[in-house]
């Protein structure tokens, strides 16, 4: 009779988790942020392991990974300020508004001058209505908005409140914008590029996404996990008392 293999944490999905923390992970580009943090499992040894917020799969950067008993902290991880540097490219679209899709130049689409796009940028300050893409990972009646998409309903879902504690323009050379932003949970960086392209009448989509930070977590400290040595995957994993600590202080609000 042929066994059927069984990945050996499987049995430790009931048990008292051995190993519990947060890791600062670094995701890169073109990798799906659930399964680049499931590969966690191996690492430590431990089945249970979540993540507090995703990044889209054309972005890289910081994402906060929970093994075992720290799961527990991923709805409050997940209300931590994110700081984003992204640059947008004005004058093209397309569905998705990243680079997933081939960028479409948008016809008749006039450079923007620099006072226009910083007026264009005010209204991205503090608390905003923003819709979400439709290719994301918004739940509509229990099922995933890009999946919905992906079958040819792509309009924008309903707007929701989120809040931009910071916005600063880094640089604008036609056709391209770098931006540094401070948000709240459930922001869309290219729903931003979106509507800076509508307030320009010319499009616009993210051409590159980095998350520098999740609260107090910096990608300077993120854990490389394709290059990390074992030394430092054992020592890239804060505590649960550390954890706490953190969340309890509120020293890294904007």
């Amino acid at each position: 009779m042929t066994r059927q293999f069984r990945h050996p944490n499987r049995r430790k999905r009931s048990a008292e988790p051995k190993t519990s923390g947060v890791v600062n992970l670094y995701k890169p580009v073109w990798q799906s942020s659930a399964k680049y943090v499931y590969k966690l499992r191996d690492v430590y040894d431990e089945w249970k392991v979540g993540h507090a917020g995703t990044l889209d799969p054309f972005a890289d950067g910081v994402v906060l990974a929970c093994i075992g008993r720290a799961t527990k902290f991923v709805e409050q991880l997940m209300t931590l300020p994110k700081t984003y540097t992204t640059t947008i490219r004005l004058g093209v679209t397309n569905e998705t508004f990243d680079t997933e899709r081939p960028f479409e130049p948008v016809p008749d689409a006039v450079p923007a001058t620099r006072d226009a796009l910083e007026t264009a940028l005010a209204q991205f300050r503090g608390d905003i209505d923003q819709a979400p893409p439709a290719f994301s990972a918004v739940k509509i009646d229990g099922v995933s908005s890009y999946r919905l998409a992906r079958k040819g309903a792509v309009d924008d879902r309903p707007k929701k409140r989120v809040t931009i504690h910071e916005l600063t323009l880094l640089s604008y050379d036609w056709p391209t914008v770098q931006l540094r932003l401070v948000c709240s949970r459930g922001t869309y960086i290219r729903a931003i590029a979106r509507d800076l392209g509508n307030a320009l009448q010319c499009g616009a989509c993210c051409e590159a996404l980095r998350r520098d930070a999740v609260g107090p977590f910096r990608i300077e400290d993120a854990l490389h996990l394709d290059a990390a040595t074992d030394e430092a995957k054992t020592a890239s994993l804060v505590s649960i008392e550390n954890v706490q600590m953190m969340l309890q202080s509120g020293a890294f609000a904007p």
